[in-house]
């Protein structure tokens, strides 16, 4: 793409300097002289650049169908995806890999992972860890009261037309199933951009029928594929195991208050103790961009120090409880390490 000085020309100008334009339109008329020429006057129709074909390809997540679908292929049925295991790396990996053999001819854009989140700006240490690596971005929608995903269709469909109405890109590998995105694949395919769709076997019961036939072409991942970077935890950190630990701490202590906080620091050791690595790779991540406990084993956490201390945990009690799993995860990194 190449850019004209920051300036702004009309079409014929466009076409007199042997151009064939992208044509993006601004609002505001410009002056503009260029050369011996002397293109010169109040421009009515300006244009942004000059653009040109990009031989680029992105690739388009839905991460709420990846784990939805994923945990059918490998497990059989769905599994909420506190009970699931995601190498990013290895599926970053995967999905670059088909978008190099889909587009043969094309340079990786990077890739977008659309995801949901609480209140829709704070990300879990698994998206967090997402983000980090190198040639991906991040996109949130949210989640409502009922726990459904919501606004991110609208977040791949804008990026998808806007990608090819840039002329940005010229392929785009969408992993995904819901009929939502179609218009924007649709569009996009109007732009010159050919749209290759994957989806998780048996993709024709998981994706819409007509997101398949519109798609330029399709792929599917197998159970084998979907389990070289997913899988079923296998330690669950189960509340009754941890709040039976809280409630077996020694009743050394004289006041109420040392009992209370004793349970709440046991049942967070035990819970820390309980996670995995990935886990602890991605509290790490999180805190790099943000301080505190994610917001979604902070969640996990409230109820298990409840149920500790048989009653809701009050204000001074949970920011001590998220004081003793900062503390409980610094001592585990270093003991890895």
């Amino acid at each position: 793409m190449e850019y004209l000085h920051n300036t702004t020309i009309t079409k014929r100008a466009c076409h007199k300097l042997g151009k064939v334009p992208h044509i993006a339109y601004s609002a505001a008329p410009r002056y503009l002289k260029r050369g011996r020429d002397g293109i010169k006057g109040l421009l009515r129709e300006p244009l942004l650049f000059v653009g040109y074909g990009m031989d680029r390809c992105a690739v388009f997540v839905d991460a709420g169908y990846l784990f939805a679908q994923g945990s059918v292929a490998i497990a059989g049925s769905k599994k909420p995806r506190s009970e699931l295991l995601l190498d990013a790396s290895a599926v970053i990996k995967e999905l670059i890999s088909l978008a190099c053999a889909k587009a043969a001819d094309c340079r990786i854009l990077r890739v977008y992972w659309y995801d949901g989140a609480i209140g829709g700006s704070r990300p879990t240490s698994d998206q967090a860890l997402v983000a980090n690596l190198d040639d991906v971005k991040l996109r949130l929608g949210f989640i409502n009261s009922y726990g459904q995903q919501k606004g991110v269709d609208s977040l791949i469909v804008t990026d998808l037309i806007e990608l090819a109405r840039l002329n940005s890109i010229s392929d785009a590998l969408l992993l995904s199933g819901d009929e939502d995105v179609r218009v924007g694949m649709q569009i996009a395919q109007n732009y010159g951009v050919r749209v290759h769709l994957l989806g998780i076997a048996p993709s024709r019961s998981s994706q819409s029928q007509q997101l398949l036939q519109e798609a330029d072409t399709t792929s599917e991942w197998d159970h084998k594929t979907i389990g070289t970077f997913l899988s079923v935890r296998e330690t669950v950190v189960e509340t009754e195991a941890v709040v039976s630990a809280a409630k077996a701490v020694a009743a050394t202590t004289s006041t109420t208050d040392g009992f209370v906080s004793g349970k709440i620091e046991v049942a967070v050791n035990a819970f820390v103790e309980k996670l995995v690595d990935s886990d602890i790779k991605g509290i790490e991540a999180y805190w790099e961009r943000a301080r505190g406990v994610p917001p979604d084993l902070d969640r996990k956490l409230l109820p298990i120090c409840g149920k500790a201390i048989g009653r809701d945990l009050e204000r001074d009690e949970i920011r001590e409880m998220r004081i003793y799993f900062q503390r409980a995860v610094k001592e585990r990194r270093e003991i890895s390490n």
